[in-house]
């Protein structure tokens, strides 16, 4: 049955302003159609049965009350306490659990705890847990760095999930020396009165280096590391087969003016593009891909490998890829000047970006010419000097495409978020030195244009063969979900009206487009939407505002893309009963599972080394002045996110100034009880850095100037004890 469904259902229900809704009601507000509301409630059924959902009075759905004992996913909080999660939710959301009752569970374990009421607040039942089981350790191995202490030696492991040192002894083992980067395996886990105990299994390098920490993050995040010797075979096989002048039944376009534009540190070239008109007038796109499953067979080790893989992973300054290099750089690559097969999707167009046919088919290319994108915006803004005159033409060609199409899309309802990204500049050691804004001329956009475009003709055509396949899929974001967002846009000053459709969101976000607050508006609507994933379900893409969508247009480094690969070959060689028979083979929903989760993984590996490499820089920048806009507020400080380098950084609210700070979470703004000066998301912010704790990866700030000048609060101070005279006096 659609886990997404489940999904879905369990987290609009554990919105804190959820009101208990009957079941066409819920499914409304999760904007279920009605094609889709059997499978919507099959769903359901199945929540309910397992006791995940309950039906109370009047038939209304909601979680069920929070148990006597709950098992769940226990976090960790520096000051002692944490937080379980339970794996069956409830009504009341997380269960809070006391430094003293805690049973020195760490970040990630599976415990029991019993719960006890604490009494009601604010209408409310409160409770407090007590871990009196750990059922299962999250894990057993941590990297870390290695300090000397005056009783022995420690491990301080990095990041913020175990917070507690571990002993370590006979660090000379391994040769292991002081403030070296290390992966430690538990032999004891910790107690009241002593420290977890462990081995130094690998020492990776001194702290602080670029290699040490870059196999941190791929020991802590359980990275794939070189290719079996199985896997590295099949890839030279292929190599040594590869024969570009055998072409069967392939299409011969060896001879069209054929490019490739990517950043200038790629190396896997898997898009290329075309542009022709036809006899008609009209213009025909051809999206070209690098045809990877004529390499690598379903069920061999090179594709099992990379279903475990599940995408190539981009870290700063290292790539670790789905494919081994005689693929992913070599015979799969679109080079310039080297014949390729590629799969090709032709789309014929009229003037305003319509789609007037497709086309679909398996060819021989030979590219042209290789651009980066600075090159093709240098095209683009009358520089000719950069390319051949064949593809001048066609650059330009593409712009005006490009734009009729965007124009197309965006008036169906396609929303763009403006999230500015940071480019890393490094030097030849790996250390980041600086930082600027990432490339955005508008070669990115007509690139993304045409390979969504191709994904939308793929899904397209399999959905009208009524084949399964591995969908790309973005739910349409909940009620309460567009219902807490438009509550937040009223901090920033702006408005959302009460149910927003996608032309409200594209209104809102081009009215603060280059405002101070355009960051956090952004920031807010993405954090209001789902998360993209891979599923075979049939929702379709909300911010593409389309119907049929998948990922086709990067075999090399996406898993998902060679699995839809397979199903199109089936279809070019009329064979769609066979597509059919493996779509039925293949469990697509436990592979969307896992491929999404790998990609997630790989993403917050990466920023967490971004992360890094920066704190590592800015640690040697204390007392520097930093650009931010504030992104967070909580009841402990605000978070700052730099306008440069895109971390975040924290003011704790002792720290803001002279005066009574306090979050108010109705209006979302913290504010100074004295003086009633107010800190809202998305103001601007100037800061100073404080310190730097790049094992913690933290980052502390305070403001460049006071928020708060002392001789003002004094004159507050005085007006308001003159004030209650005043009223003294008017009683008496």
């Amino acid at each position: 049955m659609p886990e997404i469904y489940k999904k879905r259902i369990v987290k609009l229900l554990k919105h804190s302003d959820y009101t208990p809704l009957k079941l066409a009601q819920l499914a409304k507000a999760l904007g279920v159609s009605s094609e889709d509301y059997p499978q919507f409630k099959s769903a359901f059924e199945e929540l309910r049965r397992a006791g995940h959902v309950v039906i109370g009075e009047r038939n209304l759905v909601s979680l069920p009350a929070m148990s006597g004992r709950v098992i769940g996913t226990f976090r960790a909080n520096p000051k002692g306490f944490g937080f379980i999660t339970p794996l069956e939710p409830n009504a009341h959301g997380d269960l809070f659990v006391p430094p003293n009752k805690t049973a020195e569970a760490m970040t990630g374990d599976i415990v029991a705890a019993k719960v006890r009421k604490k009494g009601k607040r604010g209408g409310q039942m409160r409770y407090r847990g007590e871990v009196v089981e750990i059922l299962e350790r999250a894990q057993n191995r941590f990297v870390g760095t290695l300090l000397k202490q005056q009783d022995g030696w420690i491990v301080q492991p990095d990041g913020t999930g175990f917070i507690e040192p571990i002993s370590v002894d006979d660090v000379g083992a391994k040769g292991a020396k002081q403030k070296d980067k290390v992966v430690v395996e538990i032999l004891s886990y910790p107690t009241e009165k002593y420290l977890a105990r462990g081995v130094i299994i690998e020492v990776l390098g001194k702290a602080g280096r670029y290699e040490s920490e870059i196999k941190s993050i791929i020991r802590q995040y359980h990275l794939p590391s070189e290719f079996d010797v199985d896997c590295l075979e099949q890839a030279r096989r292929a190599g040594a087969e590869f024969n570009p002048e055998q072409l069967g039944s392939r299409e011969d376009i060896a001879e069209k003016v054929i490019i490739t534009i990517d950043p200038p540190d790629a190396k896997d070239f898997d898009d290329a593009i075309s542009l022709e008109k036809d006899s008609e007038g009209n213009r025909v796109l051809g999206v070209h891909i690098a045809d990877v499953g004529n390499f690598v067979p379903a069920g061999s080790p090179l594709d099992n490998e990379a279903k475990n893989r599940g995408n190539s992973i981009y870290l700063p300054g290292k790539v670790i890829a789905m494919l081994p290099e005689i693929l992913s750089n070599g015979i799969c690559s679109l080079q310039p000047g080297q014949k390729r097969f590629v799969k090709s999707v032709y789309l014929t167009y009229d003037e305003q970006g319509n789609v007037l046919s497709r086309h679909f088919a398996n060819s021989v290319m030979n590219s042209v010419q290789r651009l980066t994108y600075l090159q093709a915006d240098r095209i683009l803004k009358g520089h000719t000097k950069v390319a051949k005159p064949e593809v001048i033409e066609l650059v330009k060609n593409m712009e005006t495409l490009s734009l009729a199409i965007e124009k197309r899309r965006t008036k169906n309802g396609m929303i763009h978020l403006d999230l500015p990204e940071a480019e890393l500049v490094m030097d030849k050691s790996g250390r980041v030195v600086d930082a600027h804004p990432a490339d955005d001329s508008y070669p990115h956009t007509i690139i993304e244009m045409f390979m969504v475009e191709a994904n939308e003709a793929v899904a397209s055509l399999l959905d009208r063969l009524n084949i399964k396949f591995m969908r790309r899929i973005h739910p349409e974001p909940d009620s309460l979900s567009m219902k807490n967002l438009a509550k937040l846009l009223r901090a920033f000053g702006v408005s959302l009206p009460r149910n927003p459709d996608r032309t409200a969101i594209q209104d809102l976000l081009a009215a603060v487009k280059d405002a101070d607050c355009s960051f956090g508006v952004n920031l807010a609507v993405l954090r209001s939407f789902e998360k993209a994933e891979y599923s075979p379900l049939h929702l379709g893409h909300f911010a593409l505002a389309s119907s049929h969508y998948c990922h086709f247009t990067s075999p090399i480094r996406r898993y998902a893309d060679l699995l839809v690969h397979r199903e199109l070959e089936c279809y070019l060689q009329n064979r769609t009963d066979l597509a059919r028979d493996i779509s039925v083979e293949i469990d697509l929903a436990e592979v969307g599972k896992h491929i999404s989760f790998t990609e997630q993984r790989a993403e917050d590996a990466e920023k967490e080394l971004q992360t890094v490499l920066i704190l590592q820089m800015l640690s040697k920048r204390i007392s520097e002045e930093l650009d931010c806009v504030v992104t967070g507020l909580t009841g402990f400080g605000v978070f700052v996110q730099s306008r440069k380098f895109g971390i975040e950084g924290l003011i704790r609210m002792s720290d803001l100034g002279p005066d009574e700070w306090k979050y108010n979470q109705r209006v979302a703004c913290i504010v100074g009880q004295r003086t009633g000066r107010s800190i809202r998301l998305g103001q601007a912010l100037r800061v100073r850095i404080v310190s730097v704790n790049v094992g913690a990866r933290q980052l502390n700030v305070l403001p460049a100037e006071p928020l708060v000048k002392s001789s003002r609060l004094r004159k507050k101070d005085k007006t308001t004890k003159k004030s209650k005279k005043d009223r003294v006096r008017k009683r008496r």
